[in-house]
């Protein structure tokens, strides 16, 4: 079962392989392939190509098979930040375990008058967001004065648990920037199908460097929000969408990933 607030909310698709060449409304709607969940049990073998996922979304993040580096998906162009900061562009024919995308239609858009810390810079959003029971998907488009960005190398079989890999993440100081954060506002309640509250990745305007965003100091720029209230999930075999886990431990799990912690 999934938690009541998810199917009232969010009207979540569950889909499987065949269902991919489906004709969605994608309009305002989010795809996800796999769960969270999932991947922190050590689920990192690619299921969907980047030609299968571009058709479902051109905004948005995730990683790579054998959880290779952080995803940046940006414009209909897909990016890969490996271990070390550095990015490249990813073939259609690679593929990934995990990844959230959306076709961007954003219907909010806001200035950013600088300098906003990391949490002032969320703050910032989520007094632009006016319904916290629905997904957002965001850009952040601007110059930074300092960028702390992590990402880890490919896992080798039998894969470890996502906290291991995590406990030895790659973390970089990527200094003075000009580029874009994308990623997206999940409600509580989703913890575990996605990350709770946010999840946002970052890349360089020169496409020479981006990662999963630890910290930031944001100049000036410019906020464009895209809501939604349709979430279409692609499950691998063997990974079924199981009741909201909102419990404390869960909670502390999903922080370390995101370096809350």
């Amino acid at each position: 079962m999934i938690d009541h607030r998810i199917v009232r909310a969010l009207h979540v698709e569950r889909l499987r392989k065949g269902d991919m060449g489906a004709d969605l409304d994608a309009s305002h709607a989010i795809f996800q392939t796999s769960t969270l969940d999932a991947l922190l049990d050590g689920a990192y073998d690619g299921d969907v190509t980047f030609a299968e996922l571009s058709e479902r979304g051109d905004t948005g993040l995730g990683t790579l098979d054998a959880l290779d580096g952080e995803m940046i998906a940006l414009g209909g162009e897909f990016f890969q930040a490996r271990a070390n900061g550095s990015v490249r562009r990813i073939a259609p024919t690679e593929r990934t375990p995990f990844a959230v995308v959306a076709r961007f239609e954003p219907d909010v858009h806001a200035t950013l008058a600088g300098p906003l810390e990391h949490a002032a810079l969320l703050g910032a959003i989520d007094a632009l967001v006016e319904d916290r029971e629905v997904c957002y998907a965001l850009r952040i488009d601007g110059r930074f004065e300092a960028v702390r960005a992590r990402s880890v190398p490919a896992q080798k079989t039998p894969y470890p648990p996502l906290a291991e890999v995590i406990a030895h993440q790659q973390e970089f100081e990527l200094g003075e920037l000009t580029g874009s954060i994308v990623g997206f506002r999940f409600p509580d309640y989703t913890q575990g199908l996605n990350v709770s509250g946010y999840h946002l990745h970052v890349i360089s305007d020169a496409r020479d460097a981006g990662g999963h965003l630890l910290d930031c100091r944001l100049l000036g720029g410019t906020l464009a929000l895209d809501h939604s209230s349709d979430l279409h999930m692609e499950l691998p075999v063997g990974v079924n969408v199981a009741e909201a886990d909102t419990s404390e431990r869960k909670r502390a799990a999903i922080e370390r990933l995101e370096g809350e912690t």
